[in-house]
């Protein structure tokens, strides 16, 4: 089942970190999706580290907002997220597209404050 999330961040400022979800709300290896303000971002947790990535959940490829339902894994030690729909491939730490050298990503800074899962805003 894919959520998406919607967070009030009017106004939206730089380095201001938002709320998205609690932690629970995001299963190990599956992606949801934060509308902050009018931008979409997909958040993912991993399997085994638990680490947390946010990128732009807006696929260049396909020009759809649909990277929050790709598939999480990793291609040679690089956590990524594969595109559900073209199957491009996205660093999750850099936001750089694996088969395209031209194609980044933004990607934002994620924690955890008291069991709440937040966002870095640029």
């Amino acid at each position: 089942m894919q959520v998406m999330y919607a967070v009030d961040a009017n106004p939206v400022t730089g380095g201001a970190w938002v709320e998205v979800c609690a932690i629970a709300d995001i299963i190990y290896g599956v992606g949801v999706c934060a509308l902050i303000g009018k931008r979409q971002v997909a958040v993912f947790r991993l399997p085994g580290s638990g680490q947390y990535y946010a990128i732009d959940n807006h696929d260049p490829f396909s020009e759809a907002n649909v990277l929050s339902r790709g598939l999480v894994g990793d291609i040679k030690g690089q956590p990524v997220v594969a595109s559900p729909i073209y199957k491009q491939h996205f660093n999750l730490q850099t936001g750089q597209c694996l088969e395209d050298e031209g194609v980044r990503l933004e990607t934002f800074a994620v924690r955890v404050n008291e069991g709440m899962v937040q966002i870095e805003l640029k």
